[in-house]
C-alpha cells in the first residue's frame, strides 16, 4: 500500500515538474523549455489577444468601381496590365484558419501557402492603393499577432499559425521592414490610430533584434534567408550562403536597422512616445559611423559586407542601395553609389536593377535567383530611394526601364513573374508565374508613382505630380487620407516644356505640387474642384 502511495506521489511530483518546465509553452507549443525574457513593449501589443476579424472581399467587378482608376490616352494595354495585376491580387486574398492565431484576412504572397514578412512588406507598398476596397494593410497584423513574449517575430509562418523556424536559428527572422512600410502607409492615409496600435509590437521586435542579432561592437548580422536574398554570394567559402551568418557584419541589415530606428522615432514623434526609444538615436549615430568608416571602400566607391577579420567582402549587390533609404552617407558618397547604376559592367544591364553586379563571377544572365535576378521589391526600394534622395531623373529612368520590361514580358507571356532576367526581357530562371505577390509593384505602384508621376503625403497635406507624359493622363479615385479620394487629369501637351493644364475633383483641400519640363515646378493651393492652369 505504501509502495503504491509513493508511486502515485512521485507521478504527481513529476507531472508538476513537467508543467513547471512548460515543455509545451503557451500558444507556441514549443518542444523545449520556456526561456522567454518578457519584453515590456510586447505586453502592450493588442494583436496578441485580438479576436479574428475576417473580411470577405467584394468581387473583382465591384473592385473596379472602387479601386483607383488610371487613364492614359493611347495606352490601353498599360491600363489593362494594371487591372490584371489587381485581379490576380484579389484572387490571392486569404482568411485566418481557425486556431491559427491570425487576426485578419490577408494578401497571400503566392508562394507556398505561408506568410512571409519580407514579401508582405513589399506587397503593402502597392496594396495600399486598394485600401478603400479591402484593408490590405492588416495583412501585417498577423505577424504582430504571432509576436513572442520576448519580441521575436518569425519571418515565415504557416497558415496554421506555426512558426517555420526556432527563434535563435540564424535564418529565423528578417528583414525588418515593418516600421518603414507602416510609416509609408501613414503618410498616405493619416491613420494615427494604427500608429498607436502597432508601435509596441514594432518596438518590441526592434529590441529583440538588438539583443539577439548584434556582435560585440553593436553591428548586426543575418543570413541569406534572413536578408531575403537567399543565394547571393556573400559569406566566406567555409560557410553556407543561405543558412549561415558567416561571422560577418551584414551591410543591408545594418542599413535596415538605421531605417527601423529612423522610422520608429518618426512614429514616436507622431504619437508622442519618442522619449521611450531615445536610445535609438544613439544607435543611428553608431551604425552610421560604422558604415562610413568600416563598410565603405574607396577602391570600389561602394559599400560592402565585412568579414570577421575586418576585410570587406568583394561582392557588390543591390543591398548597398539601402543607403538611399537612410541618412548614413554624405552626398558625395551617395553620388558615387548612384553612379554604379550607370555602369554597364555592373548594374546598368538590359533590365535594371540586377541583384548582383554583372562583374561578379557568380553573376548569371538568367538571374538564378539572387545571382543577378531583377526583383520587383528590391528594384522598387532603389527607385523609391533615388526619388527621396532627390535623384529624381535617375529614379524615373530606372522606373521606366523596369516598368517597360515588365510590360513587355506581360504582353509576351500574359502574366507577372516572381523575378526577371537581367540580360533579356523575359522571366528569371525558374521564376514563379502569376506572382502578385510583389510583382504587383511595377504594374500598380511604379505605374502610379513614376509613369503617371503621382505621389502624396496626406500627413503634410500634399500631392506631388511630376508630369512625365505628353498624352492626356491621370487617375480617378486616387486615395488620399482616411476616407477621401481625388480625381486628377492633365490635358495633352505639345512638348515637355508646355505648362500642364490640370483638372481636379476633390472634396478636401490640399497643396498640389506640379513638376514638369526638366526642372520647372509650381505649387497650387487646391480648395475645391476645378481646372488649374500653371
Amino acid at each position: 500500500m505504501l509502495k503504491k502511495l509513493f508511486i502515485a506521489l512521485a507521478a504527481i511530483v513529476l507531472c508538476s515538474q513537467l508543467n513547471a518546465q512548460d515543455l509545451k509553452s503557451g500558444p507556441y507549443q514549443l518542444p523545449y523549455k520556456n526561456t522567454y525574457v518578457k519584453n515590456v513593449f510586447v505586453a502592450e501589443n493588442p494583436y496578441r489577444t485580438a479576436v479574428p476579424e475576417p473580411v470577405q472581399p467584394k468581387s473583382y467587378e465591384e473592385a473596379k468601381k472602387i479601386l483607383p482608376s488610371p487613364v492614359w490616352e493611347g495606352h490601353q494595354q498599360e491600363i489593362d496590365m494594371y487591372w490584371h495585376a489587381w485581379k490576380i491580387a484579389i484572387g490571392n486574398i486569404c482568411h485566418p484558419q481557425e486556431g491559427s492565431g491570425f487576426t485578419s484576412s490577408y494578401l497571400d504572397v503566392a508562394y507556398n501557402g505561408n506568410i512571409f514578412m519580407w514579401d508582405t512588406c513589399f506587397m503593402m507598398l502597392f496594396a495600399r492603393y486598394g485600401y478603400q476596397y479591402f484593408p490590405f494593410q492588416k495583412s501585417l497584423d498577423n505577424f504582430y499577432a504571432k509576436q513572442h513574449p520576448d519580441g521575436f517575430i518569425c519571418r515565415e509562418i504557416r497558415a496554421d499559425g506555426s512558426d517555420c523556424f526556432e527563434r535563435y536559428d540564424p535564418t529565423s527572422t528578417g528583414p525588418n521592414l515593418l516600421p518603414w512600410v507602416e510609416l509609408e502607409y501613414f503618410r498616405q492615409f493619416g491613420d494615427i490610430d494604427r500608429l498607436h496600435r502597432i508601435f509596441p509590437a514594432l518596438c518590441g521586435y526592434a529590441k529583440w533584434w538588438k539583443l539577439n542579432r548584434t556582435w560585440q561592437n553593436g553591428t548586426y548580422w543575418s543570413s541569406g534567408w534572413g536578408t531575403g536574398m537567399d543565394n547571393m554570394p556573400r559569406v566566406g567559402e567555409d560557410y553556407n550562403q543561405i543558412y549561415s551568418h558567416g561571422h560577418m557584419v551584414w551591410l543591408d541589415t545594418n542599413l535596415q536597422q538605421i531605417l527601423v530606428n529612423e522610422s520608429l522615432l518618426q512614429i514616436g514623434f507622431y504619437i508622442e512616445r519618442w522619449q521611450e526609444i531615445e536610445d535609438m538615436e544613439d544607435e543611428i549615430k553608431h551604425l552610421s559611423k560604422y558604415v562610413n568608416e568600416q563598410l565603405w571602400s574607396d577602391e570600389t566607391n561602394f559599400l560592402h559586407d565585412q568579414y570577421a577579420d575586418g576585410t570587406l567582402c568583394p561582392t557588390k549587390g543591390i543591398s548597398a542601395f539601402w543607403a538611399l533609404q537612410v541618412d548614413a552617407l554624405e552626398k558625395d558618397r551617395l553620388d558615387k553609389i548612384v553612379a554604379h547604376l550607370d555602369n554597364e559592367a555592373e548594374f546598368d544591364r538590359p533590365q535594371r536593377v540586377p541583384s548582383l553586379s554583372a562583374d561578379h563571377k557568380k553573376y548569371n544572365p538568367k538571374g538564378r535567383y539572387w545571382q543577378g535576378g531583377v526583383w520587383p521589391g528590391a528594384t522598387y526600394m532603389v527607385i523609391d530611394g533615388l526619388y527621396n534622395k532627390d535623384y529624381r531623373q535617375k529614379a524615373y529612368e530606372v522606373a521606366s526601364d523596369h516598368y517597360n520590361a515588365v510590360f513587355q514580358v506581360w504582353k509576351d507571356t500574359g502574366t507577372f513573374w516572381e523575378y526577371y532576367s537581367p540580360e533579356a526581357v523575359e522571366p528569371g530562371f525558374m521564376a514563379r508565374k502569376d506572382f502578385v505577390g510583389w510583382a504587383g509593384l511595377p504594374p500598380i505602384a511604379v505605374f502610379i508613382e513614376y509613369i503617371l508621376g503621382i505621389q502624396s503625403n496626406y500627413a503634410d497635406g500634399k500631392i506631388e505630380w511630376t508630369v512625365n507624359q505628353l498624352e492626356a493622363h491621370g487617375i480617378d479615385r486616387y486615395p488620399f487620407g482616411p476616407e477621401g479620394t481625388v480625381d486628377l487629369k492633365v490635358a495633352k501637351r505639345a512638348n515637355a516644356a508646355a505648362r500642364p493644364v490640370i483638372t481636379v475633383k476633390t472634396e478636401q483641400p490640399f497643396d498640389l505640387v506640379v513638376n514638369w519640363g526638366g526642372g520647372q515646378t509650381k505649387t497650387i493651393r487646391v480648395e475645391k474642384s476645378g481646372d488649374y492652369r500653371l
